[in-house]
């Protein structure tokens, strides 16, 4: 993980300042998705709906898609409205197959289970099987993205540890926090 936690600081750092100076929170990954990557987001009500998306039952949603071709990433409206960190981590989970992932062309269709960030999702049931490698390496790309270690360290000392103020500054979850602090406080 140490590899994919490099690949996001090598990201941020390659970010012009006049999108993002380096500590501002919370880090503007939508504006870093399209302007250093020149990739579009998207919301929708149902993903299935996206070009070429994978065929799911009746019951099944995403929480989100990178169609590396389309140069695009669809994200879960409906969660989005309800969990706005939820949507920041899911742009982010998809920039990292973006960064990560992307000697395949083929699309990346991530369920609610696969993108860890939040709590689960009303409209559906989590996956039993294990979350996939490339699914693990793209939270932690993302938490990486969304909550660099240096300025969770720096936060974490200047709030106290104050858990609900960290979540807000970094326009993230509970869960997607609390794993990035275990991940980055010593």
């Amino acid at each position: 993980m140490r590899e994919i936690e490099e690949r996001a600081e090598t990201v941020l750092a390659a970010v012009s300042d006049w999108i993002w100076d380096g500590s501002s929170l919370p880090v503007p990954v939508e504006d870093i998705a399209d302007t250093c990557f020149g990739l579009l987001v998207r919301e929708a009500e149902d993903l299935r709906a996206a070009p070429g998306a994978a065929d799911l039952a009746a019951d099944q949603a995403l929480s989100g898609l990178l169609l590396h071709g389309r140069r695009e990433i669809w994200v879960n409206a409906a969660e989005a409205r309800e969990w706005p960190a939820r949507r920041r981590f899911t742009i982010g989970h998809e920039l990292g197959h973006w960064c990560l992932h992307r000697a395949s062309e083929e699309a990346v269709y991530c369920r609610p289970a696969s993108i860890v960030a939040e709590e689960p999702s009303s409209a559906t049931t989590p996956d039993p099987l294990p979350i996939p490698p490339a699914e693990e390496q793209a939270n932690a790309f993302s938490a990486a993205l969304l909550m660099p270690a240096r300025l969770v360290r720096a936060h974490y000392g200047r709030t106290g540890g104050d858990f609900a103020a960290l979540c807000e500054l970094f326009g993230s979850s509970g869960a997607a926090m609390g794993r990035r602090l275990h991940a980055a406080i010593p």
